[in-house]
């Protein structure tokens, strides 16, 4: 469990090698370009990279009307398939091979964009038609053709619609007015459609009172079909076009059996264009290019039978990286430690310079977190859940991969908290109880005769070891490059000084029953704290030294702080645990009341309860126990600012690329 050293691969080839060469980088899975220094007598080399970006665009703009195709048709015949997912496996020559696709790629985007086109068009008209027929509906009430209620040689005819709750007052003004005859043909409690016709001479009247209760007129004035025959002939139209939107999106799903060729090609022409991007790296003459790449040194054989493979017209030679620079990391942990690895690197991933902190760390995070849980019940979920996700997940290697990788080994640790606490969801199951209790009477302990919650003293016990183990990985950080004393003064000497605190703290608590400690720990943190004081300035001159020193001593104010910080874990299990407990003395007496509706209650209250109080608490547990990594145990010794070692051809959108 180590970062992977890098070497330094400097190489130089024909031009006309160049793509060759880089895909058979790409096959070892085990080179990162860097930026080539500006050698002498070469150029940078360009390359216009937009074009085959749109291109990438436009196919993926089809993939997505595809893939969304399928899956509407799939959900709406509830068919269950796993076909259309991401993170298929791929083997490198059909990989390859997918650059071979562009001709049917680009006949089936065409056919694609066209059948889009046509259901976009069609659409739009069946819009228009179902307004024509929601406006035609009342219509059908006509025995004779529309153009049947025209103007005489001196009457004004009028077909048309009016609301159905003013018919009766038009009725009656009309009649009124005596200058309008109107009469009802049909009614369909919304609309009311009416035949007016009045005297040339009154239209100007007429129209003036029609238009008082919103008069509409008819748009199918110029018809020579009846009412009946212009809707049954809508209907008709309507479903025409539904017809044929139907069979544009039946052809469209037809093609779908082209999502899985289509997303290798893509992600073929992702590889091509990370190529086209990563020339700007490079360097070259007239003839050669010239490339420099970090390889783990484990791979370096690796990638000299790849690039013997390519051609004989090569030179390329591996060397150490200068001591200025930072090569990427490259983590080399088991299937355990390397889901913890996503947790450091939110915060920043390692330098490759340095130690590796993932699998201290991945102790000390899955002891906090079954700590903060310490429930049996809810460390089973976690174990079962997480475990479950993490195997259905792990092709994909996704952040909700290792997201459940944690949670499933942090529930092992909270089944075993949950234990030492006898707590399952929230109930004493077990006929023991190695943990003091979280509340009453037998949840305190004296503190050099002060009273304080006794897992607050043991959540400091815990901080005070995971400090000095960072002060243990401090050490290790020096003596690894070869600076002995600095490892033990500046690691070690705090290393001593946490272990008296432990001590003290131990023997100043009455129930540990080991007063003794307490005089053994004082003295050791003299000793530590005296040694740091001392050499501190060990390196200043002068005045610095006696102020180093003073920093030093100084520094015992914020360790107590840092100290302080882990009463967060005693909170979180607190507020956890109670929460727990309530819900589960609620349910069970409502579950054991008898009454059928109480019993039904009962159950609700502790599903939802505790799914909500899991919930709540991992969310919390996650974020203050990275926290506590982050501020507390990364402060002591780590240096962080790396970048994780992307090898050339490795970022896939759609599939797992099989290298071997």
């Amino acid at each position: 469990m180590a970062i992977v050293s890098m070497s330094k691969l400097n190489l130089v080839a024909m031009s006309y090698d160049k793509d060759a060469i880089l895909n058979a980088l790409q096959k070892t899975g085990a080179t990162e370009i860097k930026l080539h220094y500006e050698a002498e007598n070469t150029v940078p080399l360009t390359a216009d990279c937009e074009e085959l970006r749109a291109y990438l665009n436009s196919l993926e703009a089809v993939l997505s009307c595809l893939t969304q195709e399928a899956e509407s048709y799939n959900k709406a015949n509830k068919i269950k398939t796993d076909a259309l997912a991401d993170g298929f496996e791929v083997s490198y020559g059909e990989f390859i091979s997918a650059g071979g696709l562009k001709t049917e790629a680009d006949a089936l985007a065409q056919k694609v964009n066209a059948l889009v086109a046509e259901r976009k068009e069609a659409s739009a008209g069946l819009i228009k038609l179902k307004k024509s027929a929601e406006t035609a509906e009342i219509y059908s009430a006509l025995l004779q053709p529309f153009n049947y209620y025209c103007d005489t040689a001196h009457t004004r005819v009028r077909l048309g619609t009016v609301a159905a709750n003013s018919l009766d007052n038009l009725l009656k003004e009309a009649e009124e007015a005596e200058l309008l005859s109107v009469s009802a043909l049909a009614n369909d409690n919304e609309r009311a459609l009416v035949v007016c016709a009045c005297h040339k001479s009154a239209s100007a009247q007429a129209e003036e009172l029609l238009q008082k209760f919103n008069f509409a007129s008819c748009p199918f004035a110029e018809e020579t079909r009846t009412g009946a025959e212009l809707n049954a002939d809508i209907q008709r139209e309507i479903s025409a076009v539904e017809a044929k939107i139907s069979a544009a999106e039946a052809e469209i799903y037809g093609l779908s059996e082209k999502i899985r060729p289509l997303k290798i090609y893509c992600d073929y022409l992702g590889f091509e264009i990370e190529k086209c991007a990563l020339s700007e790296k490079m360097r070259a003459t007239q003839t050669t290019f010239l490339l420099e790449a970090y390889v783990p040194e484990e791979r370096e054989e690796d990638v000299r039978s790849a690039l013997d493979g390519v051609t004989s017209n090569i030179y390329y030679e591996f060397s150490e990286p200068a001591k200025d620079e930072i090569p990427p990391t490259l983590y080399k942990n088991n299937k355990v430690v390397k889901n913890f690895e996503a947790v450091t690197n939110m915060y920043s991933p390692a330098n490759s310079r340095e130690f590796d902190p993932n699998a201290v760390m991945a102790v000390f995070y899955s002891i906090f977190l079954g700590f903060i849980m310490a429930d049996i019940g809810y460390g089973l979920i976690m174990f079962i859940g997480g475990g479950a996700i993490y195997l259905k997940t792990r092709a994909k290697e996704s952040g909700l991969t290792r997201l459940a990788g944690v949670f499933a080994m942090g529930g092992i640790c909270t089944i075993l908290w949950g234990v030492l606490f006898n707590s399952f969801f929230g109930a004493g199951i077990l006929p023991f109880t190695v943990m003091p209790a979280l509340r009453g009477e037998d949840s305190m302990w004296s503190l050099m005769g002060i009273s304080v919650p006794a897992v607050l003293i043991i959540s400091m016990l815990l901080g005070i070891v995971q400090l000095a183990a960072g002060y243990v990985c401090r050490a290790v950080q020096y003596w690894r490059r070869g600076r002995v004393w600095d490892g033990i003064w500046e690691g070690m000497t705090w290393a001593l000084f946490c272990a008296g605190v432990f001590l003290a703290l131990i023997g100043l608590t009455e129930q540990f029953h080991a007063s003794v400690c307490a005089m053994i720990g004082g003295i050791v943190a003299a000793v530590g704290l005296g040694l740091a004081v001392l050499t501190a300035g060990r390196h200043e001159r002068f005045f610095g030294k006696f102020t180093k020193g003073f920093g030093a001593a100084y520094g015992v104010i914020n360790f107590a702080s840092d100290i302080l910080s882990y009463a967060r874990l005693y909170g979180l299990l607190l507020s956890g645990a109670v929460i727990a407990q309530i819900v589960s003395d609620y349910s069970i007496q409502f579950i054991t009341g008898g009454n059928p509706l109480l019993i039904v209650l009962g159950v609700i209250i502790m599903l939802v309860g505790h799914a909500f109080n899991l919930a709540m608490g991992l969310l919390g547990a996650y974020i203050h126990d990275a926290r506590l990594q982050y501020v507390e145990f990364y402060g002591r010794f780590f240096e962080g600012e790396g970048e994780l070692f992307t090898p050339l051809g490795s970022n896939h959108k759609y599939i797992n690329l099989l290298l071997k």
